[in-house]
């Protein structure tokens, strides 16, 4: 039994009493290895669920009343599903914004018991925030038998963060937290939802991941102004052509016919934008042919094109994809996420990933005097229910 699985269990029983209607949900973190910036201008991303996972340990009530226990924080929250208010200790809220969508959705939470933990490193980009809705989501369609479809709970998950929480994020975290599958990355097309599973069948790779440990303070508001810049930049572009929806729809020779009736910045947001669609598919190819080489060298264009004309990276995530391609073993590198700090991911080759750690961490502290986390994950499954035998309380 995984060792999480056992401890969470182990608390629930010591919390609230071995119950034989509890269900056990495990709900993974995730990695985008290409495609940043671009689900808000509806293009495509290539995310996959990784190893590291929240642990929702389950039970029904029917008196409407619902009890939570962070147990990696130890610490409690109880409400009643009739009165659901934001909560200032923060993460509570993350599972009142699906009740509240559940029951929008006219589905009637009779209340539950639930202890969460697990592994995935709080504020790394591994969007454990994500896995909190989408496994609770997940959770409680299996505990109350709505019969939800997965797209449905994508959404419904989305929407508690938007709605409840507070954040406008898009939809790619929930929809690779649900739908991950071992040894395959998600090549999701943001407008439509549509997805197919590539192949990342390397089982000597790992995705390592450098936390600079950097307080991304810009991220939040640089990130909304990104998000402006392109909205000006397609009104813009609109002029030319009626039929543009977002910069999905905008090709690199059209860009260019334009480039004079664009501001410079605008100019460079869209570009990128243009291009990293077109590396994710081109990505894509890659990895069917089992091509990691060509697919690392995206890793670093990518990487080129946040620093250089999206304008989000960092000093210090610089360095990192600077200090990572000169160290043997590793195959692509580029930052990660909004942007301003968190993590790069690296592809590096497994009988290469204790020396590229040791080496990136001793080099980055020799230039900057800071310490750095790393990371190592693998591709796993999605949400799902874990079947396993009942422990001894």
């Amino acid at each position: 039994m995984n060792k999480e699985t056992q401890w969470v269990k182990k608390v629930f029983a010591e919390k609230f009493g071995y119950n034989k209607d509890w269900i056990v949900i495990r709900s993974p973190g995730r990695v985008n290895l290409i495609g940043e910036h671009t689900d808000y201008n509806e293009g495509f991303v290539l995310p996959a669920a990784i190893d590291k996972a929240i642990v929702f340990v389950i039970a029904p009530r029917v008196d409407g009343c619902c009890r939570f226990y962070a147990a990696d924080i130890d610490e409690n929250y109880e409400c009643h599903r009739g009165l659901l208010q934001k909560s200032a200790q923060g993460w509570p809220n993350y599972l009142l914004g699906v009740i509240d969508q559940f029951q929008k959705a006219g589905h009637e939470i009779g209340g539950c018991d639930l202890v969460f933990g697990g592994d995935i490193p709080i504020g790394a980009g591994l969007s454990s925030s994500a896995a909190i809705e989408a496994g609770f989501a997940f959770g409680l369609n299996e505990l109350f038998d709505f019969k939800i479809d997965r797209v449905r709970l994508v959404k419904l998950a989305q929407k508690a963060e938007n709605e409840f929480v507070g954040v406008q994020c898009g939809i790619m975290d929930q929809f690779i937290s649900i739908f991950g599958e071992e040894r395959k990355v998600l090549r999701l097309d943001c407008r439509s939802l549509e997805y197919e599973y590539v192949p990342f069948e390397r089982d000597d790779i790992r995705t390592v991941l450098c936390d600079t440990q950097v307080r991304r303070a810009l991220a939040s508001s640089e990130y909304n102004v990104r998000r402006r810049e392109c909205e000006l930049a397609i009104n813009t572009l609109r002029r030319f052509d009626n039929n543009l929806k977002s910069l999905r729809d905008v090709s690199l020779d059209f860009l260019m016919n334009h480039k004079k009736d664009l501001e410079p910045v605008l100019y460079n947001r869209c570009e990128y934008v243009i291009r990293e669609n077109a590396r994710v598919l081109q990505a894509c190819e890659d990895l069917k042919q089992n091509d990691f080489r060509s697919f690392g060298e995206r890793m670093y264009e990518s990487h080129q094109g946040l620093r250089d004309g999206y304008e989000v990276s960092s000093p210090e995530l610089d360095l990192l994809v600077e200090l990572a391609s000169a160290t043997g073993g590793v195959l692509g590198a580029r930052m990660m996420g909004a942007g301003f700090g968190g993590c790069t991911i690296n592809l590096v080759e497994e009988s290469h990933v204790e020396r590229f750690s040791e080496t990136i961490q001793r080099q980055y502290r020799e230039k900057t005097g800071q310490d750095i986390k790393v990371y190592i994950t693998s591709i796993q499954s999605g949400t799902k229910k874990v079947v396993e035998e009942q422990i001894h309380v």
